[in-house]
């Protein structure tokens, strides 16, 4: 006896379009660019960067911010932390710049 499957309970897939990639006017760039995939950062200023962020200029920021918790010797999960570090991307994007550490020695390179 033969058997067929039951494909009735199954819904079916629905393909849609592929659809084209968010892009924001990107304050740091000051051009249209492909946009962040999310929010990365949480609250107001988050929002704000989601909107206005490219994730190019969201990549030179994550190298600054890196260099800015080496300088300081930040421990990014205290509160204090957090709030410089926000100070500091709110500056980068939407301020005059951030300025570096006080105390920031540029790297030398390798000879």
């Amino acid at each position: 006896m033969l058997r067929f499957l039951d494909f009735s309970r199954y819904q079916p897939i629905i393909m849609s379009e592929p659809t084209t990639p968010r892009t924001v006017k990107c304050v740091k760039f000051q051009k249209e660019l492909p946009a962040l995939d999310a929010p990365t950062w949480p609250g107001e200023l988050g929002q704000r960067i989601y909107e206005n962020v490219s994730a190019e200029a969201w990549k030179l920021w994550e190298e600054r911010m890196k260099m800015i918790l080496n300088e300081y010797r930040l421990m990014p999960w205290q509160k204090e932390a957090q709030d410089l570090v926000a100070k500091h991307m709110e500056d980068f994007f939407f301020g005059e710049g951030s300025a570096l550490p006080p105390d920031y020695v540029p790297e030398q390179g390798k000879a």
